[in-house]
């Protein structure tokens, strides 16, 4: 699948392999502007929306095969004709990336983690999607209003804010950015790891967020069982949205690795 992506052309000579920047589950590649931009340092930088997500095509298909896939289409896109580039997938992007790197590895040349490990997770967003499948957005105008109706079921407002980054105007109305029934149908998948068999052998890092659980030194093994190569950095304070909580350590962080 062709995914929507967004480029951000380098600043300055272009030294660098390009950057692939895969977001994570209810996310966008207009979510990753600014770090997008501060990566983008003698190297082009394309974000992308992954399918059912944005303004990439939907499919009833929402494995972590079928997004590898995806990514690895935009990766060759990228690299071009015998070329290179590198991959940095957050969370649910994060284990596309991994699941690519370990089946469709060519040319990924280095691949950054963020705040996920390729393990099953017990948690669920199910709620989340149910509560956005509930409000009927014929009834609104306005995004306040929305808001207003989720806040009984998404009590973070923060996380109510991130929601709503996927509703958008359109001449029918307000409409979701998101395939709700692809992703309330794909979702025991997208919590759990398909243990592909097969090692990514090139350099990989592995970035947490300080205080989220999502990815911890309990995780290790199973990350150098797959990726041999990897090394292992965090950002102290930072959550499981390291990106958007850190921007300046998390792109010195990824930049020092890529371009290492």
């Amino acid at each position: 699948m062709r995914l929507n992506a967004i480029a951000h052309a380098p600043e300055g000579p272009e030294i660098h392999p390009p950057l692939v920047v895969a977001h994570g589950l209810f996310g966008s590649a207009r979510n990753w502007n600014g770090v997008a931009k501060k990566l983008a340092q003698g190297r082009r930088v394309v974000a992308v929306d992954m399918r059912n997500h944005g303004e990439s095509p939907w499919s009833d298909a929402m494995g972590y095969a079928d997004m590898a896939g995806d990514l690895a289409e935009t990766l060759a896109d990228a690299a071009g004709p015998g070329g290179e580039a590198d991959l940095l997938g957050h969370s649910m992007g994060g284990k596309a990336a991994m699941m690519c790197a370990l089946t469709e590895p060519a040319p990924l040349r280095r691949l950054i983690v963020a705040d996920v490990a390729p393990v099953a997770y017990s948690h669920s967003h199910s709620g989340y999607v149910q509560a956005m499948r509930d409000i009927d957005l014929s009834a609104l105008s306005r995004r306040s209003e929305a808001e207003a109706l989720l806040a009984p079921h998404v009590a973070d407002r923060s996380m109510r804010a991130f929601l709503l980054h996927s509703l958008a105007n359109s001449p029918e109305g307000l409409r979701w950015r998101l395939n709700l029934d692809a992703l309330a149908a794909g979702m025991a998948g997208l919590i759990d790891w398909p243990a592909p068999s097969g090692r990514f052998a090139r350099p990989v890092l592995f970035l947490a967020g300080g205080k989220s659980s999502y990815l911890t030194e309990a995780h290790h093994p199973a990350i150098r069982a797959m990726f041999p190569e990897a090394v292992f950095d965090a950002i102290p304070g930072a959550d499981h949205w390291l990106h958007a909580e850190a921007p300046d350590e998390f792109a010195r962080i990824c930049a020092g690795f890529l371009d290492g």
